[in-house]
């Protein structure tokens, strides 16, 4: 399965495990709940869809890599117990907590989540000494004498044989207390998690043309090569580090992260193309719907890359600002029902104050208890820090304005803002139909317009956005996919009868 299904294989198993009956007991006990063993080839993205389940689902999450773990650190260092069995003293052996446990009651304590995922990583990749004891953690998830905590689901990954040569193979009583998940490299999975993640437009449109360069991992003479999903993500967010400081994206840099020179080399040369047609056409021209005529003519005579490019540059554009619109919305909801939740509160200027005040204590400490638990998205966090910075300029506003009711001088702030979130919203829908208009007059009929309602759909923000603010041209190019699409099922429909049978 691809990275998408596996992510929501594991979330469906976390949720089962953590649901408890009407007495408040678990219902599968945590010695009977698998540890769920994900298994894929490297860079695929395992790591990255944990912190996406626990942002989801609002627990915690610890993650290790096994193969830094001595045989001491996972399962703690002996101790002499001194006890009394039958009248007769004797000396036990004992084992202090493991770091890997402590680190959990860890978290619980700093962050206040109870629930979480404890992710270990390379499971399977272990040293000698420490195997045994891995495989009695996978089957009874205790480490000496110290359990997972209840409530904490144990999640392992790990890599096949043909990737990693200190793979050591489990025996089938292993397997068999295992949730094993398998998952293979998929650029269209990946994409939506890309568009999410923000990686670069270059990228997004270069795998598009070129989707065998997405992993590719090979054997030659000079060792091993190989391209993941991790370095493309890796590589995006450094090429936009040195776009914004205007340092040069050149080979160097690139095959530091694509570890296959014919693909570095190659993406290095469609890198260069990329920054070339950005600065031919002009994109804010475009969706403003001011094309010029030489620009029309050269997209029509372009080839199908150049025209890609232009439609990555396109859309990277829109989906920007839709992305920018559909969290600004968010923010003022979440906005608006904090403030509701104080309004009664808010009758002077100190009152409003404190009231103001409480709100961002409780903004800071979701904030703070949430990057303790790593159960907060990068998006989640943005949020939270931006509510912040919303109410301390709500509190500076009612202090400034001595002679107004505090809660009046709040809406009309509020409603100022909304009002700027309306127009942007509208100009975004503008840009859209824009960017159709100028499909459908230099490509009347052709594919690229499929690839921008494609596109369009794929995107998460762009979906939603297109959702709740309707722009017709995407709608009516919809239909007629959908439409195109039902005729090519009929017709194949028709050509699998076979009058005989």
């Amino acid at each position: 399965m691809n990275i998408k299904d596996a992510k929501e294989q594991i979330k469906n198993a976390v949720t089962a495990y953590l649901t408890k009956d009407e007495l408040g007991r678990y219902i599968i006990p945590p010695h009977k709940q698998r540890p769920v063993f994900l298994m894929g080839p490297p860079g695929i993205g395992k790591t990255a869809i944990m912190e996406q389940i626990a942002s989801e689902l609002g627990i915690g999450l610890l993650s290790y890599s096994m193969t830094h773990h001595t045989r001491q650190s996972a399962l703690g260092l002996p101790l002499i117990k001194h006890t009394t069995y039958q009248g007769k003293e004797y000396d036990v052996s004992e084992y202090t907590m493991s770091e890997i446990i402590a680190s959990v009651y860890d978290m619980m304590e700093t962050s206040g989540i109870q629930n979480g995922i404890l992710f270990l990583d390379e499971i399977n990749c272990v040293s000698e000494t420490l195997t045994p004891i891995m495989l009695q953690f996978l089957q009874y998830k205790v480490f000496g004498k110290h359990e997972v905590p209840a409530g904490w689901i144990v999640v392992t990954a790990g890599n096949p044989p043909e990737y990693n040569h200190s793979v050591r193979e489990f025996d089938i009583a292993t397997w068999d207390r295992l949730k094993r998940v398998d998952v293979d490299p998929d650029f269209e999975a990946w994409k939506e998690f890309a568009y999410v993640s923000g990686v670069h437009n270059a990228i997004m449109t270069y795998l598009e043309i070129k989707k065998g360069n997405f992993y590719k991992v090979e054997t030659t003479v000079d060792g091993k090569s190989f391209v993941t999903a991790r370095g493309w993500d890796d590589l995006s967010q450094m090429i936009q580090l040195y776009e914004q400081h205007k340092i040069p994206v050149d080979e160097r840099l690139i095959s530091q992260y694509l570890q296959n020179r014919q693909i570095a080399q190659d993406f290095s040369v469609y890198y260069d193309l990329y920054l070339k047609y950005k600065s031919d056409y002009q994109i804010q021209e475009i969706l403003s719907g001011r094309a010029s005529g030489e620009i029309k003519a050269r997209a029509r005579r372009a080839k199908f890359d150049e025209r890609y490019a232009l439609l990555g540059l396109l859309l990277n554009a829109v989906m920007a600002e839709m992305r920018k619109a559909v969290e600004t919305e968010d923010i003022l909801s979440e906005l608006l029902k904090l403030l509701k939740e104080k309004k009664p509160y808010m009758t002077t200027r100190e009152s409003a104050a404190a009231a103001l005040h409480e709100l961002y204590r409780r903004e800071r400490e979701a904030y703070d208890n949430g990057i303790s638990a790593k159960s907060l998205s990068r998006e989640k966090q943005t949020q939270l820090i931006r509510i912040m910075q919303l109410l301390q300029k709500e509190s500076e506003l009612v202090q400034k304005s001595a002679s107004e009711q505090p809660f009046e001088v709040i809406k009309r702030d509020f409603n100022r803002r909304v009002a700027g979130f309306q127009q942007t919203a509208q100009d975004v829908s503008a840009s859209t139909s824009n960017m159709f208009r100028f499909g459908d007059e230099v490509f009347p009929g052709g594919q690229e317009l499929t690839i921008l309602v494609t596109e369009l759909t794929v995107n998460p923000y762009s979906a939603r956005f297109i959702s709740e603010y309707r722009v017709e041209e995407y709608f009516i190019h919809d239909k007629e996919l959908l439409f195109h699409q039902r005729q090519i099922d009929i017709l194949s429909e028709i050509k699998s009868l076979d009058i005989d049978e």
